[in-house]
């Protein structure tokens, strides 16, 4: 049992950039649209009103921070920066599919900044070892939906998010 909540702080501690980023994106964000309203060839927009330039570059900053107080902003940057990208790549599907901003999207939503994430810091760390091996990520994808959803139903409910999810 020791062991097991040893791995899940240690996957939470390590994924703990990401999910700045992923906060601080929406705490901060707001203002002009990253795809700057353009359309997609399928005449749909590329990424919506909900990725803003504001909100992406402020989810950076705070997830990198984050990674300096923990000793490796390098780390920090990547989980970031591919927190964020995670992000987009979500709303780019949602937008394809024909979902608008605010729709839900089950696990989608839950889970895109955390594929984001992994895959950029596997640009700079080894697969297969800590903190990127199998039960990091087994823990990462089991219990981020459900924080997720905490921390959304917490935004809406302090009025910072127009939907709980």
């Amino acid at each position: 049992m020791i062991d097991l909540i040893e791995i899940i702080i240690n996957a939470l501690y390590f994924f703990l950039p990401a999910y700045v980023a992923n906060t601080g994106a929406c705490i901060f964000g707001k203002g002009r649209p990253l795809d700057f309203k353009k359309k997609f060839y399928d005449k749909k927009r590329i990424l919506g009103d909900g990725v803003t330039i504001r909100g992406t570059a402020s989810g950076v900053l705070c997830g990198t921070i984050v990674g300096a107080l923990q000793q490796d902003v390098v780390l920090g940057f990547f989980l970031s920066l591919g927190a964020m990208v995670g992000d987009m790549t979500g709303s780019f599907i949602k937008r394809r599919i024909g979902l608008e901003r605010g729709e839900h999207a089950p696990l989608l939503d839950q889970l895109n900044f955390v594929v984001g994430g992994l895959v950029f810091a596997s640009l700079i760390l080894p697969v297969g070892e800590f903190p990127l091996d199998f039960e990091t990520v087994v823990v990462l994808f089991v219990l981020t939906p459900f924080g997720h959803l905490i921390v959304n139903k917490t935004g809406y409910q302090l009025k910072m998010k127009d939907v709980p999810w």
